[in-house]
């Protein structure tokens, strides 16, 4: 086995604690969503993309070793990797944070999504806030430089990674003018959730959320979020360990109805944009931990949309590319990308 429950259950421990900040602001402003009106249609365009190379990152190449999941078939070149990819709507992408090959896999399913959409392409963040929307739009646009657009979207303490590893992907955004989407739920929001619940929410934290949120039934997913819940505060995990100190418990029900608002939060960005502008492709930017099993946001756009063909792809950590698929591996999600782990170039801001 190339890794471990303890090595994925990491991705939702590294993304969870981000929200537990005791320097967060008040609420911006109401936010409604859910709704196909709120998203304005974007105009048909499309034009070429240059195509692109795998592996042709300057440093730190995620290499090739890609799985199909439910048929353990691998992936067997560059060509086979395009094809899935421009065959796909709605393409989920997930990462460890502070691992740069994953970001560098990531670029390489964009620039292949781009060669097989043109500009027909939303490409959704998790790193930021949907508050955050009318900033990225004009980083996005280019109306903006990266320099105003980290100190405006407040880049160190609302995502905390090193901008650098995202930078590729904004870069490519930028250059080839195509749709971006601030996905992720203010942490004030997502916190207070897992402290409280749904319940317990306000009205004005209320509109933030979809007006469904479905508390996921998967199995295999809160099992494995179960073990992320249990992991919380203890000794050996350096970031949850700390962060629990002086914060109000919570329970695993009040952690899983976080998580899946979280989810759904995101999803409902994602559905409704496309729902707005038929023909786009979707690309979502996030933690493994919201689409490992296909359960998280993948099951969330799904829910709330029609016809679209998901693909997604889940960075497993490995030190070397394995001969086959591992049974254990097969439901991770729809191919699983074997990604070596073992440097780490860029982390959290301090």
């Amino acid at each position: 086995m190339y890794y471990n429950m303890s090595m994925k259950t990491l991705g939702s421990i590294l993304l969870f604690s981000l929200f537990f900040r005791s320097d967060i602001s008040a609420l911006e402003r109401s936010v409604s969503f859910d709704q196909i009106s709120d998203l304005t249609a974007l105009p048909e365009k499309a034009r070429a993309v240059p195509a692109p190379v795998i592996g042709e990152t300057a440093d730190e190449t995620p290499g090739f070793c890609v799985f199909n999941g439910p048929s353990g078939s691998p992936l067997a070149d560059a060509a086979a990797f395009k094809s899935v990819v421009g065959d796909g709507d709605a393409i989920y992408a997930g990462e460890t944070h502070d691992q740069k090959k994953d970001h560098n896999a990531q670029l390489e399913t964009l620039k292949a999504l781009g060669e097989a959409r043109g500009e027909k392409i939303v490409v959704g963040f998790e790193m930021l806030n949907l508050t955050l929307q009318p900033i990225l739009d004009e980083y996005a646009a280019g109306t903006i430089s990266e320099e105003e657009f980290l100190i405006k979207a407040d880049w160190k303490k609302e995502w905390g990674f090193d901008f650098d590893l995202y930078k590729p992907l904004f870069d490519f955004v930028r250059e080839h003018k195509l749709a971006a989407l601030a996905l992720n739920l203010p942490r004030k929001v997502v916190s207070k959730i897992a402290r409280v619940g749904l319940d317990g929410l306000s009205p004005e934290e209320k509109q933030y959320l979809p007006a469904r949120v479905e508390i996921t039934q998967n199995e295999a997913y809160i099992a494995y979020l179960k073990e992320s819940y249990d992991n919380h505060g203890k000794a050996h995990d350096p970031i949850l360990g700390g962060l629990k100190k002086g914060m109000d418990e919570f329970t695993f029900e009040h952690y899983l109805e976080a998580m899946c608002a979280w989810n759904e939060a995101m999803g409902a960005r994602l559905a409704d944009f496309m729902n707005s502008n038929p023909g786009y492709a979707g690309m979502v930017v996030a933690g493994s931990g919201h689409i490992i099993y296909n359960a998280g946001i993948p099951a969330s756009v799904a829910s709330r949309t029609a016809g679209l063909r998901p693909v997604s792809f889940y960075p497993a950590d490995a030190a070397a590319c394995p001969a086959a698929l591992p049974a254990e591996d097969s439901d991770l999600a729809d191919y699983v990308w074997y990604i070596n782990h073992s440097t780490t170039t860029a982390g959290v801001l301090k």
